[in-house]
């Protein structure tokens, strides 16, 4: 996003000091082009999702120390995919197109169907309504927001589910601590999803 910005509008470090965690693109970049007075009908932010994904693409095929699947997630989701009372949806605040190149990078888009992404709401907490209703229309299960768990690793993942009455489960992989999560209101908190188990039985499925 940063080589994106500087390559738009000539601005270097854009995004330094603002709040990134668990936000959604949209209101990430709203924040920077309000903090370096870019106007907000500039030409050049409407193709800023195409040029970070440009950058993205690229940077996802270098190394680093921090880029990889956290502990667990893999097992999780084969478990989860494997059952028949699960339906496994994304909500992310990425832009889809971009969740979708990370993730693929990682093989972990297959276990996906659907979602709601950064684009369908600039607001986070509106992404869970978006989310139940593309699962229908792409042939999943009609659920209630009650059904549905809500899987983050930050504060603003736990409030996005708790403004539509969903559950939530917290895991202390990003840039927030247990407690941190825990204090945010969050129904369980792991550390990481190692535990394949546990995350199971909190979410009321059993080990089977």
């Amino acid at each position: 996003m940063t080589l994106a910005f500087r390559e738009l509008f000539a601005v270097g470090d854009a995004f330094q000091g603002i709040p990134l965690p668990g936000r959604t693109d949209a209101w990430i970049l709203a924040d920077a082009a309000a903090a370096h007075n870019i106007p907000h009908n500039s030409p050049h932010l409407e193709r800023f999702p195409d040029v970070y994904l440009r950058h993205l693409a690229i940077e996802l095929d270098k190394p680093g120390p921090r880029k990889g699947v956290m502990p667990g997630v893999r097992e999780l989701l084969d478990a989860l995919a494997s059952r028949r009372d699960v339906y496994l949806a994304l909500l992310t605040g990425n832009y889809e197109a971009a969740a979708r190149l990370k993730l693929e990078h990682f093989d972990l888009w297959r276990y996906f169907a659907c979602g709601a992404f950064g684009d369908a709401a600039p607001d986070r907490n509106g992404l869970l309504p978006k989310a139940i209703a593309r699962i229908a229309a792409c042939g999943g299960p009609s659920i209630r927001a009650a059904d549905a768990i809500v899987i983050g690793d930050t504060p603003l993942d736990v409030a996005c589910a708790a403004s539509a009455g969903a559950r939530s489960i917290a895991v202390a992989t990003g840039d927030y601590s247990v407690a941190e999560l825990r204090a945010s209101g969050a129904d369980v908190v792991f550390e990481d999803l190692s535990d394949t188990h546990a995350v199971l039985r909190a979410l009321t499925l059993g080990d089977s």
